[in-house]
């Protein structure tokens, strides 16, 4: 590099099963005609162009790039980059995965269009410079440096997340509140609650359910605590008291009455069918759950 050339990058080891995982981030100012490509990454890959030139090429097209410009590269899409040879740009980059990765893409309204954006605000770019400065040498830091990712998506969805599509006929706002429900049923949490999480009236959500999952949410909800219920039961560890509170019900009784609608038998006798047989050899019962819990 000559001394107008500079790069700063990290690399972290990376697990893709885990939610969220910063691959790498860095800033760089890049040589004339300086270029990657064409090839193909196996994560997800922003760029945020901070000063001079440059352009990227996906799909058979070149899109020129300037200042307050950026691109995305998804995972095992053949793409390439290169610096302008009179004004080389500079830029930073944070590339991540993981399993919540597509998910979190999704919402910043990245996919599904153009793979080039122009940012009306600095904030991004911010993030990401504060994210390359910081030292990745300690556990803290990597965890620091997953914070910074999710404000810099964060900052995207503010910025794009608007322009995101809407899949028409309503399953994206279940899939939101059966989420939420997998977080959240262990909490007081009703169908009010579940419907604000998806960003719809309690009336749209029963219709949505109704449509997609053919039943309606309080329905669901139900099953899914009973469900959650019955494997804590399976254990053995749990009373029938602690497993009514670790699945939303505060009342023992009203708890009781719902699984053995559910279950076909009281929750104490459920328990100490699984003590008996050690958690195991429960045919009767784990037929029972496949057909009123699925």
């Amino acid at each position: 590099m000559t001394n107008d050339e500079f790069r700063k990058s990290f690399r972290f080891s990376f697990h893709n099963s885990v939610g969220l995982a910063v691959y790498s981030c860095g800033i760089q100012k890049c040589a004339p005609c300086h270029s990657w490509g064409p090839a193909v990454r196996d994560h997800y890959l922003i760029h945020c162009v901070m000063s001079g030139h440059g352009s990227f090429s996906s799909q058979g097209k070149r899109y020129p790039l300037a200042e307050g410009d950026g691109f995305l590269v998804v995972p095992q899409r053949i793409v390439s980059y290169a610096a302008d040879r009179e004004d080389p740009w500079e830029y930073c980059w944070v590339g991540f995965n993981g399993a919540d990765a597509k998910r979190l893409m999704d919402q910043t309204g990245l996919l599904g269009r153009e793979p080039v954006f122009h940012l009306t605000d600095r904030r991004p770019v911010q993030t990401l410079v504060a994210m390359c400065n910081r030292s990745a040498s300690t556990p803290s830091s990597e965890a620091r440096m997953e914070a910074g990712l999710l404000t810099f998506l964060a900052d995207m969805m503010d910025l794009f997340g608007h322009q995101t599509a809407p899949l028409g006929n309503g399953f994206e706002y279940v899939q939101k509140a059966i989420r939420f429900i997998d977080y959240n049923y262990s909490m007081n949490i009703n169908v009010s609650d579940v419907a604000a999480s998806a960003g719809i009236s309690r009336s749209h959500l029963y219709r949505l359910f109704v449509r997609h999952v053919s039943m309606p949410p309080n329905e669901y909800l139900m099953r899914y605590r009973i469900g959650k219920a019955a494997s804590l039961l399976e254990t053995g560890r749990l009373t029938v008291g602690e497993t009514a509170y670790s699945t939303g019900f505060s009342d023992q009784l009203y708890f009781s009455r719902v699984f053995k609608k559910y279950m076909g038998m009281p929750p104490s006798r459920y328990l100490a069918a699984s003590l008996v047989n050690g958690g195991r050899g429960m045919e009767i019962q784990t037929c029972m759950k496949q057909q009123t819990i699925s």
